[in-house]
Parts: structure tokens; C-alpha cells; sequence
């Protein structure tokens, strides 16, 4: 296995579990969106999802990986590491953000097949449900408006996401503009008080 493939997991359809599925159906629900999910067409989405578990310090998703990118999990227990190898190196990945419960990650890949732009890590145990793209694709087939209002829904959070990340990189501009400005003063107060 190379290091950008994660591990083959053991699937349980999340409908076997019907309370946790009913809490998943309530987190797609919730008003996020101009557009929205009902519950009972959440409910057709959880029917095709499946429950995965991952113990502490397991990789949920791996920065590039393009072999494990056909799926997406929405968080329903625990807390997961949004980290960047790309932004800050291998050894010390840029931390972006701690996700939990509601949350969906991986929701680029699975709608556009594209190696996963980030790396997730269970900080704590963590219990989701995972939609394959062979679900949505099924979703697509039997309910095309559900299909759509979810995919409406995951490029809500995924316009959010990028907004937030917007934000963040402008306080990074302004912190390195004011560290700019400060090297400047103190090499200027250098200069000056070597030619004294």
C-alpha cells in the first residue's frame, strides 16, 4: 500500500442502526442552504450511507491520495484534524481546523473524483457515515431532486469552507505584513546605530 492510500475499512449500512441513522438524517437537515434536505429526503440519503469507525490518531483521509477519493463522511461522533502536508511539509502539516459532529469532509472528491486536497486524522474516536460515489450515483437514479438538493447542500458547505479559508489567509497577509514592517524598523534601527 503506498502512503497516500488508507486502508480498506469495514462497512456496516448505517440503516441498521436506526437511531444513529436518524441522527444522521436530522444532521443533513439542518438549514445550512438556500436549498435544503427534508428529513425524510435526508433519510434517502442515509439509506445509502455506511458506518465507519476510526480509533484516535487513525487517517480518515490522506493529502493526494486518488485511489480512496470516491466517498465522503459525515461526522456523527468525535472530533477529526484538518491538516495541510502541502502547506506546512510532511513532518509538520499546517493545522486548518478541528471538525465535529454535522460536519462533512471529503465532499470535493466524491463530487469530482479529484486526489483529496487535505489530510484528516481522528483526534479523538470518531464514528461517520460514508457516502460512496456509487450511492450518490444511485441517488441520482432513483431520486434525481434529492440527488441535487444534496448536491447543493455539500457546495454550500463547500462555498463556506472556502470562505473561511479566505478569511484566514487574509489575517496571514496582514500578520506578515506587520512582521514586514517590524523586520524593517528593527534592520533600520541596526543600520542606524552601526554608523553611530
Amino acid at each position: 500500500m503506498s502512503p497516500t492510500e488508507v486502508p480498506q475499512l469495514r462497512v456496516r449500512p448505517l440503516v441498521e442502526l436506526p437511531a444513529l441513522a436518524e441522527v444522521a438524517a436530522g444532521m443533513l437537515s439542518r438549514p445550512k442552504a438556500m436549498v435544503q434536505l427534508t428529513l425524510e429526503e435526508a433519510r434517502l440519503v442515509v439509506a445509502r450511507m455506511g458506518l465507519v469507525g476510526f480509533p484516535a490518531g487513525a487517517t480518515l483521509l490522506r493529502e493526494g491520495a486518488e485511489s480512496a477519493s470516491g466517498h465522503m463522511l459525515l461526522i456523527l461522533e468525535g472530533e477529526i484534524s484538518v491538516d495541510s502536508e502541502s502547506a506546512g511539509g510532511p513532518d509538520a502539516p499546517l493545522a486548518l481546523s478541528v471538525l465535529g459532529p454535522g460536519e462533512i469532509i471529503g465532499e470535493m472528491a466524491l463530487l469530482d473524483g479529484s486526489p483529496r486536497a487535505v489530510s484528516c486524522t481522528a483526534v479523538s474516536a470518531v464514528q461517520a457515515a460514508g457516502l460512496s460515489r456509487k450511492g450518490l450515483e444511485e441517488l441520482m437514479a432513483e431520486h434525481p431532486v434529492v440527488a441535487a438538493k444534496l448536491v447543493v447542500v455539500l457546495a454550500t458547505r463547500i462555498a463556506d469552507r472556502l470562505r473561511a479559508v479566505s478569511q484566514q489567509v487574509q489575517v496571514y497577509a496582514q500578520l506578515a505584513a506587520e512582521s514586514h514592517t517590524e523586520l524593517s524598523r528593527i534592520r533600520g534601527a541596526i543600520e542606524r546605530s552601526g554608523t553611530r
